[in-house]
């Protein structure tokens, strides 16, 4: 039996909730547990730099296969000795298998057994897709963590078409299993799938956890359907997978929606959310967003966020902030993008500390209070 290249380790679980604080053992390093991961679609955090990724708390990153291997091309990041070198980051690094664009360029890719036709949406080239094409990318990028390709159909689909792409999904999973040339360094995950139907997602996740992955991704949630909807399919979801093994919500980058993923028993996260809608201006505070190219911060003078201590609100204010997002500085980016990653990566640091204590529930209704959000209730949100 091959030792897996990653391995989960549960430390403690919140008396109330279940929810779980743990670790996660990578070739390039232990990270704690429950985690948020910045989005590096390109093999780059939008205007972030390693070092500042590395001070601002983030332990592992996500790139996109798709992406990488319209361009520049995986024989040309495995030339350069694999992601980590070829970007400068010698912590975790985490690969989508290209799956996710089965489902954002609907309109540009035909599905089949075999795997899916793409027109590139860069210049509409014909391109093919299949389990084993994406794993062999993916193996030659050299992340530690690999996603299985999947399909991830839009959660208002039909149930005859969700049943039977469930059941593809999990060949496409055993294809990809078999694929994988290289089990010793980089983990490869299965992925539920299953839209809002129960008996779908045990379905899926019997088939993956029968195939025995290092570790498990929820797919095909935060594709449109409500925070409630989100919720209730982690609640019969997540029990599925093993205990020992890391749990990961695909997707997931709202404050909110990590506490409660948290609460269901959720290891890992990711969202291009925090440097997408800093590019607008948008930053997360404590005390809720801040839209700060608002005229209103023309003349304030205070940090973006009088409670964080990150290098942008120790060092500039509102009203600067404000002038450089109109002005189109990408400095200005810059720092909504290093606050916004800060402000995630320390919420699961205190979230961590919260399972430690025994008073998830407690932090979770504080920090809903003080940041805005109405409804309270783990349940109902």
């Amino acid at each position: 039996m091959v030792e897996p290249a990653i391995k989960y380790r549960l430390i403690k679980k919140d008396k109330r909730t279940g929810a779980r604080l743990g670790e996660i053992i990578t070739p390039h390093g232990t990270f704690p547990t429950p985690m948020f991961m910045p989005v590096g679609t390109l093999a780059s955090v939008k205007s972030m730099a390693p070092e500042e990724l590395d001070e601002l708390g983030a332990n592992i990153i996500l790139s996109n296969t798709y992406h990488l291997w319209l361009r520049p091309g995986e024989d040309i990041v495995q030339e350069a000795g694999g992601l980590h070198k070829f970007m400068n980051w010698d912590k975790g690094i985490l690969t989508d298998s290209g799956g996710f664009q089965v489902f954002s360029l609907a309109k540009m890719r035909d599905i089949s057994e075999e795997g899916v036709k793409f027109k590139s949406h860069l210049n509409g080239a014909n391109l093919f897709l299949s389990p084993e094409k994406a794993i062999h990318v993916e193996n030659a990028l050299g992340a530690d963590i690999m996603m299985s390709f999947d399909e991830c159909p839009p959660f208002s689909e039909s149930y005859d078409y969700i049943s039977k792409s469930v059941d593809r999904t999990s060949r496409w999973a055993e294809r990809g299993l078999k694929a994988h040339l290289n089990p010793k360094e980089q983990a490869l995950f299965g992925i539920v799938q299953g839209g809002g139907h129960r008996n779908l997602r045990e379905r899926s996740a019997r088939d993956l956890v029968s195939m025995d992955f290092p570790g498990y991704s929820i797919g095909g949630l935060s594709v449109g359907e409500s925070k409630a909807e989100m919720n209730r399919v982690l609640d019969f979801t997540t029990p599925l997978l093993p205990e020992d093994k890391p749990r990961y919500l695909m997707g997931v980058g709202s404050a909110d929606a990590l506490i409660d993923g948290v609460l269901r028993g959720i290891d890992m996260f990711d969202c291009v959310l925090p440097t997408r809608i800093a590019r607008n201006g948008t930053t997360m505070t404590s005390m809720g967003r801040v839209v700060v190219k608002n005229a209103k911060y023309e003349r304030d003078f205070r940090p973006l966020d009088e409670n964080c201590d990150c290098y942008t609100c120790k060092n500039y204010t509102r009203a600067y902030l404000r002038h450089l997002i109109k002005a189109d500085e990408t400095f200005g980016i810059r720092l909504t993008s290093y606050h916004n990653l800060y402000f995630l990566t320390h919420l699961m640091a205190d979230v961590r500390q919260a399972i430690m204590d025994d008073n998830l529930l407690e932090f979770r209704e504080a920090f809903f209070e003080q940041y805005g959000f109405y409804d309270k209730n783990p349940k109902n949100f």
